[in-house]
């Protein structure tokens, strides 16, 4: 490609945007046609070949979005630049931000509350917009469509086609390519593909008829936090010798396979490489980046609620089991006295460990951490003298599961954390209410290797790390000092580093011992360099 076509501009500020090109317009229109037949779905159009039609949509909508992103991206040089994002109603919460929140929003109530207007029908065909998907959900696992099925099925095409468009801005990176491939995958095949496959072949003759539960591999509790219920875990026992792996599976992930991974690579090894939230909020939700709330304010609210739902989460999960244990020792291994026991030795063991061996690490979040573990404290034995077979106080254990999904599972990862990509930036819920996300930040902020390692006397103070982080961290006030950046919050995306003009930041697994003391450096202190090299 001739270099004379390359747009030079590598202004810091951004520009504002330009036009949009006719390949762009083209696209656009492509893209909507795609769309159109799906709203064409939703008002009941019965169209004649609906794996024609669904086929037409889906290849509308994909190749429309990666070719408006290659007119966009690829005749820039590689790079980051600011591309106008203040500048654009869409990305700036202007006009189209608040339409496309609201539009977003709307389709969240619709799919979780009332699916019967997307065209669910409990007996008899599906219509509708779910009907459309009908064909693609019988190839897959042998069954009509679902509003479940119709929102994967969606949600996998936006972190592939928007996956694509991140390729080609980030192409300059090569972690941004590796971990967007990651992402990718683990959609595709994982949360996708093998747990329609497993629900094909449950009662297949391949498993001599026996049952097989629909599961998504990477999905760790708390995220499953109905992983643990009766219905569950009966499933995975009367699945044989599968099942049981994958109980026991589900049980390492939690103590085991998750704690090494995070200890070795920080929490960016599942919200940025594997998690389909955080897939789609780097993917999807990459043009909103930038509209996370930096306040000290906003700080302060996000470690109040995130520490409260991973309160919320560990009594809603002890309360279910507990409800479906029994106090007969002759007939149950575990019994409700002893689950709780137990819950409350793990649960001081690992608080004692954090505040005596690492309270200067935690810091003012050791206050949250002993408020939130005195009130587990007192539930737990409130549980044991106030509940009673399959209730916990006076509620069914069921309600307490339906109330956490509908707050929690419905209202906030979905409603709030995606439909307000363009209002509240792109990892609402990953920052402020993912309880996976506040235990791996609680890991990675007491022992984890994973640091992003700052060289202050080439910061230039261009803002571009903290303006892009979607986390809410100040990153350019840690790079301005020389400092370390060790968040509990810090996903570990890369973004900071990739969009620093002088390489000031880099993302680190290795050692802390024999390093430069960059403090010191930094503030001109008279330092033997070798010495700080060589010292053990």
């Amino acid at each position: 490609m001739n270099s004379q076509t390359y747009h030079k501009s590598m202004a810091l500020t951004g520009e504002p945007p330009k036009s949009l090109s006719i390949a762009q317009k083209l696209a656009v229109l492509l893209g909507f046609s795609g769309m159109g037949i799906l709203l064409l779905a939703i008002f009941n159009v019965n169209f004649p070949n609906k794996t024609l039609w669904l086929t037409m949509s889906l290849l509308a909508i994909s190749i429309g979005t990666i070719w408006f992103s290659w007119d966009a991206y690829s005749q820039k040089i590689p790079g980051i630049k600011n591309d106008g994002v203040w500048f654009k109603s869409i990305s700036s919460r202007g006009l189209w931000a608040w339409l496309a929140g609201l539009a977003l929003t709307g389709f969240y109530i619709v799919l979780y509350f009332y699916p019967e207007y997307l065209g669910l029908v409990s007996e008899g065909d599906n219509k509708g917009v779910i009907g459309l998907f009908d064909p693609l959900s019988k190839v897959l696992n042998g069954n009509p469509a679902s509003q479940w099925f119709v929102y994967g099925t969606l949600y996998t095409v936006a972190i592939l086609v928007f996956g694509i468009k991140f390729l080609w801005k980030y192409r300059h990176n090569r972690y941004e390519r590796l971990r967007t491939w990651s992402v990718m995958f683990f959609q595709l095949a994982f949360a996708f593909i093998i747990p329609e496959l497993m629900a094909r072949l449950n009662g297949h003759k391949i498993l001599d008829g026996g049952s097989l539960p629909y599961y998504d591999l990477k999905n760790i509790w708390p995220l499953n936090y109905y992983n643990f219920e009766s219905y569950r875990i009966k499933a995975f026992l009367t699945s044989g010798e599968i099942g049981f792996a994958l109980l026991i599976f589900g049980i390492l992930s939690i103590f085991v396979i998750t704690p090494i991974l995070t200890y070795k690579y920080g929490k960016r090894w599942y919200c940025s490489w594997v998690c389909g939230c955080g897939g789609l909020a780097e993917t999807a939700g990459d043009s909103f980046r930038q509209l996370s709330d930096k306040s000290t304010f906003a700080w302060k609210v996000e470690r109040w609620v995130v520490h409260s739902v991973v309160v919320f989460v560990t009594l809603m999960t002890t309360a279910v089991i507990y409800s479906y244990l029994g106090t007969d020792t002759s007939k149950y291994w575990l019994t409700k006295s002893s689950f709780l026991i137990g819950v409350a030795v793990l649960l001081t063991l690992v608080f004692g460990w954090a505040m005596i061996f690492k309270r200067d690490q935690l810091q003012k979040d050791a206050q949250y951490g002993a408020i939130g573990y005195f009130i587990i404290i007192i539930a737990l034995i409130s549980f044991h003298f106030f509940s009673g077979d399959g209730e916990v106080f006076l509620f069914k254990s069921g309600t307490l599961r339906k109330s956490y999904s509908f707050l929690i599972g419905s209202i906030f990862s979905g409603v709030i954390g995606t439909g307000f990509y363009p209002i509240f930036g792109s990892r609402v819920w990953c920052r402020f209410g993912c309880p996976m996300a506040a235990i791996l930040g609680f890991q990675q902020k007491l022992f984890s290797r994973f640091r992003i390692t700052t060289n202050g006397g080439q910061c230039i103070s261009c803002g571009n790390c903290s303006t892009y982080c979607e986390m809410g961290i100040d990153v350019r006030a840690y790079a301005q000092k020389g400092e370390n950046i060790v968040r509990a919050s810090c996903v570990g995306c890369g973004i900071c580093s990739a969009v620093c003009p002088r390489g000031v930041l880099k993302l680190e697994n290795g050692p802390l011992d024999k390093r430069i003391d960059s403090n010191q450096v930094l503030l001109g202190n008279d330092v033997d360099l070798m010495t700080l090299v060589n010292k053990n």
